[in-house]
């Protein structure tokens, strides 16, 4: 099964539930620039380009601010948010993408907006996107962290474990457990707003932290 369509539909009904200009996990973005990013992620080959490439990253986040503009007006943000419930267009690459490059992004922007004005409500997540998220969490773990001194072994709420990577130097092996969703936010640089419990000597938790900020 595939978890994309569902994420989609969940942010969508995330982003109908607040204002245009409620505040999100992303700095400096309110609800209406998360929403013009993904509208336009899915649609231009500027802002596309822009996620990948540092030296257009400039030009990308002015098409976001462009486009958030036009999202200050209820009737304004709706129709941006409807632009988001559609998709991308079938010449688009991300149209066919599926899990692959889109059941992280909208999972973490989800939780993006209903985390952005501070604790929401725990989700029931099924147990296949669970599954789905504890796999992407193995996927990408090691290429996230590689820069971080510390060994780390992360552990899912409900069992399951992957040790991502050695210690270097004087340093020891961080655990950090939580579940597929929450390890996912954390990876994903939304620490301090995750349910996650990093276990370990101060020191190597703190060094951790520095890069990946804890709750």
């Amino acid at each position: 099964m595939t978890w994309h369509e569902t994420l989609r539909a969940q942010l969508v009904d995330a982003l109908r539930a607040v204002d245009p200009d409620a505040p999100t996990l992303c700095e400096g973005w309110q609800a209406r620039h998360l929403a013009a990013h993904v509208v336009l992620r899915e649609s231009s080959v500027t802002v596309g380009a822009g996620l990948a490439v540092p030296a257009l990253a400039g030009a990308a986040e002015r098409a976001i601010d462009e486009l958030a503009q036009t999202a200050t007006t209820p009737q304004g943000y709706a129709d941006l948010v409807g632009r988001v419930a559609a998709g991308p267009p079938r010449w688009h690459p991300l149209s066919l993408a599926g899990d692959a490059a889109n059941l992280v992004e909208f999972y973490v922007h989800g939780e993006d907006v209903r985390r952005g004005a501070g604790p929401a409500p725990d989700r029931d997540l099924d147990p296949g996107l669970v599954d789905a998220l504890w796999k992407d969490v193995r996927r990408f773990a090691r290429a996230r962290t590689h820069r971080v001194p510390v060994g780390l072994v992360l552990v899912r709420a409900d069992g399951p474990r992957t040790r991502v990577k050695g210690a270097k130097g004087d340093h020891g092996t961080v655990v950090v457990r939580g579940g597929a969703g929450e390890l996912v936010l954390w990876l994903s640089g939304r620490g301090a707003a995750s349910t996650v419990l990093a276990q370990g000597s101060p020191d190597d938790v703190a060094a951790l932290a520095q890069r990946f900020p804890l709750p």
